[in-house]
This record gives C-alpha cells, structure tokens and sequence, in this order.
C-alpha cells in the first residue's frame, strides 16, 4: 500500500494552497466528463491488456482519489470510507462465501446478490427489481441491464428460439409502420426491434455493445480501403460496391 499512500499524499499537495490551480478548482460536477473518459478509455485499454491497461486503471484509480478527496474536504467521507463501504459490501453479498448460505451454481448466486441489496438501507426506496438502473446508461446498455435485472426473477425466454421469433414478429411489425408511412410508430417499432436484438445476443451469451463495436470497425477499415483507392468525391456507387466487395476478401 505504499504507492497507494503515496497516491494520496501527491493528491492532498495539488488540492492544497500553493499545490495545482487546476486541480484546487475542481468539483464532483466538473469531474464527471473526465470520469466517463477514462472510464471508455480502460475499456479500450482492455482489448489489448499490458501497460496500456495499467495506465488507463491508474488513471481511472486517480478519478476516485480525486473525488474521495473533494467529499473528504467538504466533511462527508474519505477514501478509507470508500474502502470499507465496498469491502463491507462484498462480505454481505456473499453469505455463501463468509457465512453459511448454500448455493448451486451462479445463477443463484445472482439471485440472493438482487435479494440482499433490496434489504440495504441504501436501496431501501426500491420498490422495483429494475430500480437503480441509471437512465444514464448509453441504449443498448441500459436495454441490456433491464433484461438480465428481469430474467434474474425468472421473467425470460427459456431458449434463444423464442426471442428469435419475438425480434421476427418485431420486424414484420417495423415493415408495416415504414410501409404505412407511420414515422412515429416507425420509430418504435425500430425501437422494439433493437430491443428484441439485444435479448436475442443476451441469451446467445454475445455482448452486444462489444459486437456492435466489432461490426464499427470492420466498417471503418473497409471504408477506408474504397477511399484509398478511389476518389471517393467523384466514384460512383457501383465502383465503391466493387471496392467494398474488395475490402471484405482482402481485410480480416
């Protein structure tokens, strides 16, 4: 824990007076762009592991000093705080493991995890399984966590097969709003239809914002490759079409 203290200790110096002019200036709320920042950028960071991970884990582990020293000054709680809260937590949450609870396998593990948080005085408020999901969520996170909190109460398909069928009926229903001419129920259904998607990839054990973010960049690269060898200005549809055919032999 020595790097830990030491952490702190450069923190507390650039928060003093006479320490950083930009580092004393900053609140919770100016904080919250560089938090989310750093927080895609370990995501990033993660794909490729190494030194490239441990700098992105310092910097986010520098986000949470950062923000345990503000409440710290303004009298709320420290970063020992923090510590205890979590390690608290992860004792209560595992009965099974420091305690006498039996379990079967996982998924019940998961199902005591929801049950036990219900009873912390700080979800107390909920009265719904799906409380707590933050609205901040980008969509197709949200979509999902509002998936995987029901299906932890037994409220899902039993096989990707019914999901399939759900996403299909979801189409047809897309096809007569565009073919109505329907823009508003239009853009539901497209809704419904990215919905269903999400509970097909959940239930196939596919992450769907890590496939969403394959399929961006495998665009990305072919893309690329029609622009680097066409004007891509003056080309016509038909060549670029014969260059993106090109790209899908020639890149991985």
């Amino acid at each position: 824990m020595k790097e830990f203290q030491r952490l702190l200790d450069i923190m507390k110096t650039l928060r003093a007076p006479g320490g950083c002019p930009w580092d004393r200036e900053q609140t919770i709320e100016t904080l919250k762009p560089y938090l989310l920042e750093e927080t895609y950028e370990t995501l990033e960071a993660m794909e490729v592991g190494g030194d490239a991970l441990k700098g992105e884990l310092g910097d986010l582990l520098l986000q949470i000093v950062f923000q345990s020293l503000i409440m710290e000054e303004e009298g709320h709680f420290d970063i020992e705080d923090v510590a205890k809260g979590i390690a608290d937590k992860l004792v209560r949450r595992h009965p099974h493991v420091f305690g006498d609870t039996h379990v079967k396998d996982s998924k019940e593990v998961l199902i005591h995890w929801e049950k036990i948080k219900l009873e912390e005085k700080e979800h107390k408020h909920r009265k719904s399984i799906l409380d707590g999901i933050p609205t901040t969520f980008p969509p197709l996170m949200r979509a999902e966590k509002l998936q995987k909190k029901a299906a932890k109460v037994g409220f899902d398909w039993k096989e990707v097969d019914g999901a399939l069928l759900k996403m299909e009926e979801e189409i047809e229903e897309m096809r007569e709003a565009f073919s109505n001419n329907d823009t508003e129920n239009l853009k539901e259904e497209i809704g419904d239809v990215i919905f269903s998607l999400v509970n097909v990839a959940r239930l196939a054990g596919i992450d769907v914002n890590e496939a969403l973010n394959q399929t961006n960049k495998k665009f990305d690269s072919r893309f690329r490759y029609v622009e680097d060898n066409c004007d891509i200005e003056a080309a016509d549809l038909e060549t670029m079409d014969g260059l993106w055919n090109e790209a899908k032999k020639n890149l991985k």
